[in-house]
């Protein structure tokens, strides 16, 4: 019962941060462009703070979620924590959905797939982040359309 429900858990957590960080892109790109105020270069600025906050709440998703599932019986936290267990939620969550994985804290029990699942979770999350942020950056950042030649390159 308990691999079951760990399972539900973990993939609703998934699908949470996923849903909100395409609501979260879906909105910039439709909201960048009408933002006629702001100047060009100052829109993918925008961009990359709005993206930095929705990054903030899915890792407190996954803190959250821990801490449920560590209220449900499904693992605890061992390492170097501390007597704030939500605290200690908060901290695996930003090293695993970072990736940074320091290991000083760990989980155990059916808990220890939501570290592994949140570093995939969270490395896609962020690929996507910068993808997006490229693609705005082309939009709005003015380019130089000639490119000069160097007078010994072969693509002239």
């Amino acid at each position: 019962m308990h691999s079951f429900l760990t399972w539900i858990l973990n993939g609703a957590l998934i699908a949470i941060a996923v849903f909100i960080h395409y609501e979260t892109l879906y909105s910039l790109a439709r909201h960048l462009p009408n933002l006629s105020n702001v100047p060009p270069r100052y829109r993918v600025l925008l961009g990359v703070f709005v993206i930095l906050i929705a990054h903030a709440v899915e890792i407190w998703v996954f803190a959250l979620g821990c801490y449920s599932m560590i209220q449900l019986g499904l693992g605890n936290l061992f390492g170097m924590t501390t007597p704030d267990l939500l605290s200690d939620c908060v901290y695996l969550s930003w090293i695993s959905f970072t990736t940074v994985g320091f290991g000083d804290v760990a989980a155990n029990g059916d808990l220890r797939f939501l570290p592994g699942l949140e570093a995939l979770t969270g490395f896609v999350l962020i690929t996507w982040s910068a993808s997006f942020l490229f693609i705005e950056m082309q939009k709005f950042w003015p380019m130089n359309k000639q490119v000069a030649h160097h007078p010994d390159s072969r693509d002239h």
